[in-house]
């Protein structure tokens, strides 16, 4: 049994704060919790970890290849002219970012396979990484058959293009993809790799709406209600992805994924900025959720989700990071705070949107069903001992007067605050420092790799801008 002495900790579903306590674990879960006086030494404050809703475990920042400052659309398409490097290096600087930013449960929704193996032997690369820094993980496979650089026609695009320039993007975007049913199959085979891995739940990836036929999505759906597979998907992120959809499916895009069964309990949609009402409620009497990256969404300008209409139309909402964060660092905790402040709706009622509660419950709770995670993101007795510790004196800078611990947590509490990491009680992340990986090592080996592969992707790199200004002018005026 490990006894954890904390001068406050936010406990029970609606995260009230406590005064002293004794936080008890034994064989991974919470024993019990016993009011104590203060404990000696710094003061502390335990809160449940965070569910990291959707991710991609991307190695390193995308800006520190030119990716930055962006919409979506052009960003996408220039991940391209980062090289690949080796799978477990790369998830293992994620991972340790991520649980060091307080999140012991991440979404990798892998759209981007480095592919030096094949993706089986990748995946167990990946499964290994997140073992050894101690975070379960959601792993979807990428799906997609469909409007690989552009939402609409290619041609006119690349015949504004230098033809050698022309081709490179056929050569680099336009390739033939595997069928449908040779997607669908290695999602199969990734998960008879991972079937000895009870930290990883291997899920169908569909990339959007956008990137999927009708065909692919009605396999998918059916391979869901089949296996009972989790799906998770991009929805509605950006603008031109609602034009596009109102386009296509002039009936209703959320309206046709219910209809051929895709949207149930199983299913976890990313963004959802531009989501309507009416889809909201379609959304959440399916059973699906939500997982809302305020930070991803304003880096590349796609917009701020309706938090709220979210809340209010009864979805399940929860927190993702995207890979990003606001300082471009996986700090999960300025995200939920930045959630709380983005969800808030003007006014002087206790309830007015997004309240610290139902921020909690988003950034804790309800990810965990999109991980494939048991009950849990709560302090309470029979709960897994998945929490943070943090530094509450820290936290209470000046030490005026008593200020509840919840108050200083949304309002000042970062990655820098976290002490103690503890993922189904083992501690994985000690006075800040991750237990199980050298974070700081594996970042100097990846810049090291990314150096030395950077030459391959010279030609690309090259007449990337005359690409770039291509997709702004298809986009341009389109909304």
């Amino acid at each position: 049994m490990t006894q954890l002495h904390v001068s406050a900790a936010l406990l029970g579903p609606d995260y009230a704060s406590s005064g002293p306590a004794t936080i008890c674990i034994e064989d991974g879960h919470i024993a019990a919790i016993t009011p104590t006086g203060p404990p000696d030494g710094p003061a502390r404050l335990a809160m449940p970890s965070l569910a990291d809703a959707h991710n991609h475990a991307r190695p390193l920042s995308t800006t520190s290849f030119g990716c930055g400052g962006k919409p979506l659309e052009q960003w996408l398409p220039q991940l391209a002219v980062t090289p690949p490097v080796d799978a477990y290096t790369a998830a293992v600087a994620s991972f340790a970012r991520s649980v060091r930013g307080g999140a012991t449960g991440v979404m990798v929704h892998l759209t981007r396979a480095m592919g030096q193996k094949p993706l089986p032997e990748e995946a167990r690369d990946i499964a290994r990484a997140a073992a050894d820094v101690g975070v379960s993980i959601g792993f979807a496979i990428s799906l997609r058959d469909r409007n690989p650089l552009i939402y609409g026609d290619h041609d006119a695009l690349l015949e504004v293009l230098a033809p050698e320039v022309a081709q490179l993007a056929r050569n680099t975007w336009l390739k033939p993809l595997p069928t449908i049913t040779e997607q669908l199959s290695l999602v199969d085979q990734v998960a008879s790799a991972l079937a000895d891995q009870p930290h990883v739940d291997v899920q169908y990836g569909p990339t959007g709406v956008q990137w999927c036929s009708d065909k692919m999505l009605l396999a998918i759906a059916d391979a869901s209600a089949r296996t009972g597979r989790r799906i998770h998907m991009h929805l509605l992120e950006t603008q031109p992805q609602r034009q596009w959809l109102d386009q296509t499916y002039p009936q209703g895009g959320v309206a046709f994924l219910d209809k051929i069964g895709f949207l149930s309990p199983r299913l976890t949609l990313a963004h959802c900025v531009w989501a309507r009402g009416t889809e909201l409620v379609e959304i959440a009497a399916s059973g699906a959720r939500i997982a809302v990256n305020n930070s991803s969404n304003l880096h590349l300008y796609s917009g701020r989700a309706p938090l709220a209409d979210m809340q209010a139309a009864g979805v399940a909402v929860a927190m993702g990071l995207d890979g990003c964060a606001l300082d471009e660092d996986d700090d999960g905790l300025r995200e939920l705070r930045l959630f709380h402040l983005l969800g808030r709706r003007p006014g002087y009622s206790d309830n007015e949107g997004v309240t610290h509660a139902a921020a909690l419950r988003a950034a804790c709770c309800t990810g965990r069903a999109a991980l494939g995670l048991p009950d849990g993101g709560v302090l309470e007795v029979g709960m897994p001992a998945d929490l943070l510790i943090l530094d509450l004196d820290g936290l209470d800078r000046d030490t005026l007067m008593p200020v509840p611990a919840k108050d200083l947590l949304f309002a000042r509490a970062t990655a820098a605050h976290v002490v103690e990491v503890w993922a189904s009680g083992r501690q994985v992340v000690r006075e800040g420092h991750v237990l199980g990986s050298d974070l700081e090592a594996a970042e100097t080996s990846l810049r090291a790799a990314y150096r030395a592969g950077l030459p391959a992707t010279e030609p690309l790199r090259a007449v990337w801008l005359q690409i770039e200004r291509a997709i702004g002018a298809h986009y341009r005026g389109c909304c």
